[in-house]
């Protein structure tokens, strides 16, 4: 195998794969990122076995084949090069070489056959949705995902198509994000699948602002299609909970507040509040809120601000950080808090949209 090409073709591929390379791996091929070579095309294929990376650029291709490298090393090297450099990859024995100019670099190769690739998805059904729109729902639900939780459903996101609807929603178990937006096209058949936590983090950091993603979705498999990125996750194998249960219908007491001050007052709270349980009191009374944090040095804080409420009086206790990530995702000025009592959860919303949703529930203080 032999190609050469200018220094920028083969960074912007290796870029693009090598988050899903592990510096730990239990196995050394996981480490390797796979070339391929075919006509005047090349693939980088990267994977941790979970989330599979392909990305394809131009090259001279003077002998087509397929071997497997040290990804992080490879990108290194390309990367220390000079701008616009021409590089020369070719590949004897089990060795590689990387020249450019007067430098040369020489690396271990493992057999490409012994390369976990993911072909086929056997995709049940796929759909197109601009770039932004699927960033969003991302974007607006990621930071709700649980982290190495025991109930192994949670540690992802659901993705759910109904109609002309496409949901995600992610929840720890405390607090919940749910948003939504409509497509083009009606699908065939309502789907509900669950993308594991990398999964979700990778799909986000390759979407732009700009054109669109093919999504396939298998039985064991998402895949999406982005520019000359392949990406393909396994999907969890679970029953992700009822989330429409954990959404209060309607509050009997609404809240509505302006959004940044709320956030800043929040924030200015949170400094003196318990760095382990991370608990603030919300006083609800007529056209204002108290909020009240203390920690066990016997410090407080206390602020209050005005808001628009005409309902009986309530105090509720909070995760403070939950709050803020909440109060962060919703859009517009203002926004509606939507409380029942001191033992039921809170409803984050935006009066101007009814796309997203967050609930929080309450904490004992």
């Amino acid at each position: 195998m032999k190609f050469s090409a200018g220094r920028e073709a083969i960074l912007a591929p290796l870029q693009a794969v090598i988050g899903v390379v592990e510096r730990r791996q239990t196995m050394p091929i996981l480490a390797n990122v796979l070339i391929t070579g075919r006509g005047d095309e090349l693939s980088i294929t990267a994977t941790d076995l979970e989330v599979e990376l392909v990305a394809k650029a131009k090259v001279s291709l003077q002998q087509g084949g397929e071997i497997t490298v040290p990804g992080r090393k490879l990108l290194d090297i390309i990367r220390a090069l000079p701008e616009q450099a021409n590089v020369t990859f070719s590949v004897e024995g089990e060795r590689a070489t990387v020249k450019s100019g007067k430098s040369r670099f020489t690396l271990t190769t493992l057999p490409a056959t012994d390369f976990p690739a993911i072909e086929d998805i056997r995709a049940q059904q796929s759909l197109n949705i601009a770039q932004a729109a699927l960033k969003r729902l991302l974007d607006k639900t990621h930071f709700s995902m649980a982290q190495q939780d025991v109930r192994y459903y949670l540690n992802g996101m659901l993705l759910e198509i109904a109609e002309k609807v496409l949901r995600t929603v992610a929840t720890d178990g405390h607090r919940l994000a749910y948003c939504e937006t409509e497509l083009d096209n009606a699908v065939g058949t309502p789907q509900q699948v669950i993308v594991p936590r990398k999964g979700v983090l990778e799909l986000q950091r390759l979407l732009g602002s700009e054109g669109t993603v093919e999504l396939a979705i298998g039985t064991n498999h998402i895949r999406a299609h982005i520019g000359d990125i392949r990406f393909t996750s396994k999907l969890i194998d679970g029953r992700f909970p009822e989330y429409g249960r954990v959404i209060p219908a309607n509050p009997p007491r609404q809240v509505r507040a302006d959004r940044d001050v709320l956030r800043a007052a929040l924030q200015r709270a949170a400094i003196l509040s318990n760095e382990k349980y991370r608990g603030i009191r919300l006083a609800v009374k007529t056209n204002a809120i108290i909020l009240q944090s203390h920690n066990p040095e016997q410090e407080e804080a206390e602020e209050e601000l005005e808001v628009v409420y005409d309902g009986e009086e309530v105090e509720i206790g909070f995760n403070v950080n939950y709050l803020l990530d909440a109060l962060a995702a919703v859009d517009g000025g203002d926004v509606q808090l939507g409380l029942t009592d001191a033992n039921n959860s809170c409803l984050v919303t935006s009066p101007a949209t009814a796309h997203s949703k967050y609930v929080v529930m309450p904490m004992r203080l």
